[in-house]
């Protein structure tokens, strides 16, 4: 029975790019790590309203999130699906909208930004 080794050498390891030279290559060529990254802008995806509504609804507050432009019910389920995994509650989207239960105003705020939305709080 062979022991493998546990000082920290796997000789189980292939590295096959090893053998490789850079033979050929310009010398002022960059490795990749060190080349910057370029800039990129961020789009803006458009204001969508955030409101608080108890009416109609038993006394229970529900944040509804609306006016979405340009997305489809798929991005908007995966929205609400992360909504409610960061709020620690149920949701649903309903009519393009996306409820969540509770009054969550803040943290769909920060779930929208970190999507590119621009949240306006509406209503009271």
């Amino acid at each position: 029975m062979k022991r493998i080794p546990t000082d920290g050498g796997n000789p189980l390891v292939q590295k096959p790019f090893n053998e490789l030279s850079s033979m050929g290559l310009s010398p002022e060529a960059a490795p990749l790590e060190a080349v910057p990254a370029p800039a990129v802008k961020v789009k803006n995806r458009g204001r969508v309203d955030i409101i608080r509504q108890t009416a109609g609804r038993g006394g229970k507050t529900v944040t509804v999130v609306k006016n979405f432009t340009g997305i489809g019910l798929p991005e908007k389920e995966r929205l609400a699906k992360a909504m409610q995994k960061a709020c620690g509650t149920g949701g649903t989207v309903k009519d393009g909208q996306i409820e969540i239960q509770g009054d969550q105003r803040a943290q769909v705020a920060r779930i929208l930004t970190e999507a590119n939305f621009r949240p306006v709080f509406a209503g009271g």
